[in-house]
């Protein structure tokens, strides 16, 4: 979108002031669906520094996801513009990758396509 979806910016600022990662989201982004739940940037941020830390090859670079880029003082009032799902899968097929879940960055303005909750494939 060129334009940030509106509703999917204040959806995201809503998940941001509750410090929750219990919203359920859905997105189209390049063609690719990710299905996941929404967490604040601060919650993600400090669960992909604490991964990152504990591997001998990526562990340098956990402290850059540690420090907040914007400084000890975020604007509160500014938009995000940034979906940060925790949880997460691509959907490929009757496929979820990982399994386990991932953790994904999203432009807002790169989504076409959304939905609120998780989508999941079962083998029937």
């Amino acid at each position: 979108m060129s334009n940030p979806d509106e509703l999917l910016v204040a959806l995201s600022a809503a998940v941001e002031s509750e410090r929750s990662n219990q919203m359920s989201l859905t997105v189209v982004v390049g063609g690719a669906v990710i299905t996941g739940r929404l967490a604040p940037e601060a919650v993600w941020r400090e669960r992909v520094a604490e991964v990152l830390k504990d591997s001998d090859r990526l562990g340098p670079f956990s402290d850059v996801f540690a420090r907040d880029p914007r400084g000890d003082r975020p604007d509160r009032d500014e938009a995000p513009t940034h979906l940060h799902f925790h949880l997460a899968r691509i959907l490929q097929g009757s496929l979820g990758i990982p399994e386990t879940g991932g953790m994904y960055r999203v432009a807002i303005k790169d989504v076409s396509a959304w939905t609120v909750g998780d989508l999941s494939y079962f083998d029937r």
